[in-house]
């Protein structure tokens, strides 16, 4: 596999792509210098969304991410769904591939969510062993993305950025760094954000996440916080973005909103913010 860093995505802002802003992007893309895609909406055989896909990569770099591979299921990963997001890759050549730590199917059945999973040897292993499959599989590095919790599992016996930092040097595979996720998982189990990040390998971050969150209480009063991709990325993910960089320099980071998506001139003021992050001197 490649040892670089970037996979070819520049280290400058990019956004989700939504199809309602196909026109705005090549119009005006502002500070917007690639775009990332969630897979699976894309393994089609064809029509108005593979088109516009394939012109908008002549003109972006474009990042694969991977929502349905369940890579810390119980069994390997879906043959037939690994087999058309090779199509996909091949046709599309991106400039990145990543997936969640997470898992999404059980006994066949794929579920609607993003489920963690304990940080334990097993886990670890088992981990690896389906990293290592989608790697040989799609002849590309793929990078591993840090999940939202909310709860912490008792037979847990590793913490995430060792467990993260192992899965990378045991597969060779980077790691897609969402501060939001980190700023909630830190939240919601009561822990220091800040610690975590400087904790966290910067050497292997390929790609950054920032997105927004929304705010609820548990049935205790505690604070709760609930990865929603919905708003603004808050205030306080941008301090610690801010620290990151300034740490590790620049990195491509995408502005992550999926749902209750906003007009084109909202999303590109947050790419425009995360530009004034990654280049003070523009």
């Amino acid at each position: 596999m490649p040892d670089h860093r970037h996979y070819g995505l520049p280290a400058t802002p990019g956004v989700g792509y939504k199809q309602q802003h196909f026109s705005n992007i090549l119009a005006a893309p502002g500070p917007v210098q690639w775009l990332e895609i969630h897979a699976e909406n894309y393994m089609g055989g064809g029509g108005r969304p593979l088109a516009q896909l394939r012109h908008l990569a002549g003109r972006f770099a474009v990042s694969v991410h991977g929502v349905g591979l369940s890579i810390g299921g119980e069994g390997p990963p879906d043959r037939e769904h690994l087999s058309r997001l090779k199509q996909l890759c091949d046709w599309l050549a991106p400039a990145s591939f990543s997936e969640h730590l997470a898992w999404s199917t059980h006994d066949g059945a794929y579920l609607n969510d993003l489920l963690p999973v304990p940080y334990t040897p097993a886990t670890l292993a088992r981990v690896a062993d389906h990293i290592d499959a989608v790697q040989a599989a799609l002849g590309r590095r793929m990078l591993l993305e840090n999940p939202a919790t909310y709860l912490a599992f008792a037979e847990t016996t590793l913490p995430e950025v060792d467990f993260l930092t192992e899965v990378a040097r045991r597969t060779g595979c980077g790691l897609l760094l969402d501060i939001n996720n980190l700023y909630v998982s830190a939240t919601n189990q009561d822990t220091d954000p800040a610690a975590c990040l400087a904790a966290f390998p910067h050497h292997l971050i390929g790609e950054i996440h920032l997105g927004g969150h929304a705010e609820d209480r548990d049935d205790h009063g505690a604070r709760l916080l609930i990865d929603s991709h919905g708003v603004e990325v808050a205030d306080p993910v941008w301090t610690l973005y801010a620290e990151l960089i300034a740490r590790a320099g620049p990195l491509p980071t995408l502005i992550e909103w999926d749902n209750d998506v906003p007009a084109w001139p909202v999303l590109a003021a947050e790419a425009a913010r995360a530009g004034r992050i990654l280049d003070p001197a523009a």
